[in-house]
């Protein structure tokens, strides 16, 4: 069974109990008030017809005839029977004359009350002792208004359990069935999502905070998912082919000083070439390590709070060490008042990593050229700017600048390796920020980081 229809039966079962319990509240409380008012009334003719009966005031026992028809309606089939209990009259003569159940008459003459329901007719006795006698009497009549009303109230709150347990049905089944379309199109969607398609992704809803988690969970997986699959493509795919050429360079070296003698001076120059193609080899092989390794750490890295112009003063000094000649000016005019607003958690060792790579790429392709690097901080993130004035990206190629091992077709007198750029984009993306790149040929590069800053303000 559908898991909507399941729900859908759940509601109608609930609903239906509910209907029930609450129509027969009803039913139940007023079918006993009525039968304890209807006692009430009994008695006080009971009460009347034994004062009027056996008072010996001629005035005042017309006066309680007049009262009695004046205020008290006749009741259906109303009798009164007066019993006098003596040496010759019994209780169970009693009970024989009135063909009424003993026990009824005794609990009238042990406790002064009683009432009884036979069949239609409704008896209430009282005991009434007058001079030196004591005498029972006993008033019913039959209920035929409260019958009559009861049945037209069970059939009206019959009537409205079935209208209302329609409704709630019909509704049940539609709200059921309506309420899981949003998990029908989710699934849907992702029937069409297979490993060719992995860059597909479900549209978020913003009327349903439950879906919406759902639908921004599953695709933070697919995000996670895609990452993966590019980086186990790439991996091999730029393993098999920047692979290719030191190894092809080192077997060539090697069969050549193996085709003849060769002097010492010789053997040292091919050695040293082996060794600078074997170095170029294992700087290949770390740093596809390295980006796949990011590209799988979307949740394993550990964190602290970082601020964010103390990183871009450490990465400035570590490229002082390595190029003197840099040009780095760090803008501190757009600094937030507030130093709160520069601080974010990440991981400091990947941080600097990801910025001293685009520092030393300004530099290196801006001929070391002034490089201005600026912070600042909006709403939500905490925003770095690196501007150079170098070569440029020529804007055909600007889609594929963070694809591994890419490199533009302007940088061949530049060393290096088209593995900068791609690191960088995963450390970012790590920290849930965003890194984005704009160029012009012979104009300069400016590269916009942005990280969520941490909210402790």
């Amino acid at each position: 069974m559908k898991t909507q229809f399941k729900i859908a039966l759940m509601l109608i079962l609930t609903s239906l109990i509910m209907l029930l319990f609450f129509g027969g509240s009803i039913y139940y409380f007023l079918y006993n008030y009525s039968f304890a008012d209807f006692y009430k009334r009994l008695k006080t003719r009971a009460t009347i017809a034994a004062q009027y009966r056996f008072d010996g005031d001629n005035i005042n026992t017309e006066s309680f005839k007049l009262l009695r028809e004046k205020h008290l309606e006749k009741l259906d089939e109303e009798k009164e029977l007066v019993i006098a209990i003596n040496a010759d009259t019994t209780l169970s003569d009693a009970a024989k004359l009135t063909n009424l159940p003993i026990s009824f008459i005794n609990n009238v003459f042990k406790k002064g009350l009683d009432n009884l329901q036979k069949e239609e007719t409704f008896y209430t006795g009282i005991k009434y002792h007058d001079t030196d006698r004591d005498y029972l009497v006993i008033v019913s009549a039959k209920n035929n208004y409260a019958f009559d009303h009861l049945y037209y109230m069970r059939n009206i709150i019959l009537a409205a359990i079935l209208l209302v347990f329609a409704i709630v049905s019909y509704l049940s089944l539609y709200f059921s069935k309506h309420i899981f379309d949003p998990i029908k199109n989710i699934t849907d969607k992702v029937k069409e999502i297979g490993s060719e398609s992995m860059h597909l992704r479900i549209a978020e809803r913003y009327d349903d905070n439950e879906i919406n988690r759902l639908i921004s969970t599953f695709n933070d997986l697919l995000n996670r998912l895609e990452t993966a699959f590019e980086v186990q493509k790439n991996f091999i795919g730029n393993a098999s082919h920047e692979f290719a050429t030191p190894l092809t360079a080192i077997m060539g070296e090697a069969e050549v000083m193996l085709m003849k003698e060769r002097s010492p001076e010789e053997y040292k120059q091919s050695l040293k070439s082996i060794l600078e193609q074997s170095d170029r080899l294992t700087e290949i092989t770390q740093t596809l390590l390295f980006l796949a390794e990011t590209g799988y750490r979307n949740k394993g890295i550990e964190t602290q709070l970082l601020r964010t112009d103390e990183l871009v003063w450490e990465a400035k000094a570590i490229i002082d060490k390595l190029n003197p000649n840099n040009k780095i000016q760090i803008d501190i005019s757009l600094l937030p008042e507030n130093p709160k607003k520069l601080k974010i958690y990440g991981n400091k060792s990947l941080l600097l990593i990801a910025i001293t790579n685009i520092l030393t790429n300004a530099s290196k392709y801006s001929n070391n050229k002034p490089v201005n690097i600026s912070i600042a901080s909006s709403a939500e993130n905490v925003v770095i700017i690196v501007t150079d004035k170098g070569i440029g990206i020529p804007p055909s190629e600007l889609p594929f600048i963070f694809d591994p091992f890419f490199r533009a077709s302007n940088t061949q007198t530049f060393e290096g390796y088209g593995i900068g750029l791609p690191l960088c984009r995963n450390i970012i993306k790590i920290h849930k920020g965003q890194l984005s790149l704009f160029s012009t040929v012979d104009v300069g590069t400016t590269v916009e980081i942005k990280i969520p800053h941490a909210n402790i303000l």
